[in-house]
């Protein structure tokens, strides 16, 4: 290792970041021993926001960036080649923009209804109660329909379902934790059944050319084992808190149902920025028009997620900027494991920084296919254990937040997650 100061800055302030992402609710209860509206209970308030803390840090080692390495430094023919400019140009925000773009159009009314009406026709099939029932069924559909809606749709829309229909009644603090912890793991490994909508196979599936078949018989069928049984045993146990029947959601009085047509649009939509998800500026003219679309069906819409969304973009882009200079001790980490230390590896490894990024790195390596396999199997099975694990994590973490006391614990959330982590390890390393 041989590692640049700016490398170091880097991975120093990432870990600063990661350690801020655990005291966040300290800040959050220091705001309030401010008068209302003073900027030192602003200022607290914003440190406090877990989907803000990553680019609060990247902004911090731009400044650095700048006072080493300048602006931007350009050569004869007027092209940018060093500085902190040119750094940011080098890096890929595309996922961040879709995550943002995504995010907003899986939390319009229409999309909802649509999941919830999937999930509804599973639920009636089921022997259990009728709020067993929909707490099963959501959490096994809303992931697995994931592989098909990309993970950060799949995480809105289950976790506003989540939020209309339990979170908002008096269930206790261990039943609201074990459901996201579960949420996040099943989410991490729901999207796995394709090889487009699970960010840590999305970075990997091209070069290792891996197609839907290769990831349904070597990874889909095995998460979607792991997240029926631990929906299920999860159901069970918190038994006594979901009986009785399913309360509805309670509409206003000026919400309209969308209509058929309405929720078609919706999802062409919805597809077509799935289907160019690669490429930010024709996704980016998709979502301009899906804004008109909702300006004319407004009485059919919400307001749309723009401020959740933004911020959730705001912690993804500076998880890109700091992460992207973790290179120089990931690489040589991952290189120095066997197989099946590099699937625990990864496991632990994703606790602490994105996985997407962590199997981009891997990619960088020469692998062998078991190492391959492993590699990503551990970054999808450990990618609910912290907000920072997955990048459709900070998406629930910002929907659900508001129904904890105090904020969301993230040694509560870490808790939460464990036993279904412990599931879905066993699954993808047991299981033919």
């Amino acid at each position: 290792m041989n590692p640049s100061t700016l490398e170091i800055i880097a991975t120093v302030l990432f870990t600063l970041a990661v350690c801020h992402t655990f005291i966040a609710t300290k800040f959050e209860a220091m705001a309030h021993k401010y008068p209302e509206g003073s900027i030192q209970e602003n200022l607290f308030h914003f440190l406090g926001e877990v989907e803000a803390i990553f680019g609060i840090w990247a902004g911090l080692f731009i400044m650095a960036y700048i006072a080493l390495e300048g602006v931007m430094t350009i050569d004869d023919q007027h092209h940018a080649t060093g500085g902190a400019i040119h750094y940011l140009e080098s890096i890929n925000y595309t996922e961040p923009a879709f995550v943002f773009v995504i995010m907003v159009m899986a939390g319009t009314r229409p999309v909802i209804l649509f999941a919830e009406r999937c999930i509804q026709v599973v639920a009636n099939v089921l022997p259990m109660g009728s709020k067993m029932s929909f707490y099963i069924s959501a959490l096994v559909i809303g992931p697995l329909l994931g592989s098909f809606i990309t993970e950060p749709a799949a995480m809105t829309v289950t976790a506003l379902i989540l939020l209309d229909y339990f979170f908002s009644g008096k269930m206790s603090s261990k039943f609201k934790y074990a459901t996201i912890g579960l949420l996040f793991v099943n989410i991490s490994i729901g999207g796995t059944l394709t090889h487009f909508a699970a960010p840590p196979v999305l970075m990997v599936a091209s070069k290792y050319h891996w197609d839907m078949i290769h990831m349904l018989t070597n990874f889909g069928y095995k998460a979607a084992i792991s997240i029926f049984i631990c929906t299920t045993a999860t159901a069970f146990y918190f038994r006594k808190e979901l009986t009785g029947k399913l309360v509805v959601k309670q509409k206003h009085e000026n919400e309209m149902t969308p209509t058929w047509r309405i929720i078609a649009i919706h999802i062409l939509f919805l597809a077509g920025v799935v289907y160019t998800a690669h490429h930010m500026v024709f996704f980016m003219g998709l979502f301009l028009f899906f804004l008109g679309f909702m300006t004319v069906t407004q009485e059919y819409q919400d307001e749309p997620k723009l401020k959740e969304s933004l911020l959730v973009g705001f912690f993804l882009a500076g998880l890109v900027t700091l992460g992207n200079m973790q290179a120089w001790w990931l690489k040589d980490v991952l290189t120095s494991l066997d197989d099946l230390t590099l699937f625990f590896g990864a496991t632990g490894l994703t606790a602490i920084t994105d996985n997407a990024a962590l199997t981009y790195l891997g990619s960088l390596v020469d692998l062998s296919e078991g190492a391959k396999y492993n590699l990503v199997a551990g970054a999808v099975a450990g990618g609910g254990l912290t907000v920072i694990a997955n990048a459709p994590n900070p998406a629930g973490y910002g929907i659900l937040k508001g129904s904890f006391d105090g904020g969301i614990n993230p040694v509560k959330l870490l808790l939460g997650a464990l036993l279904p982590t412990l599931m879905a390890l066993i699954c993808l390393q047991l299981l033919v």
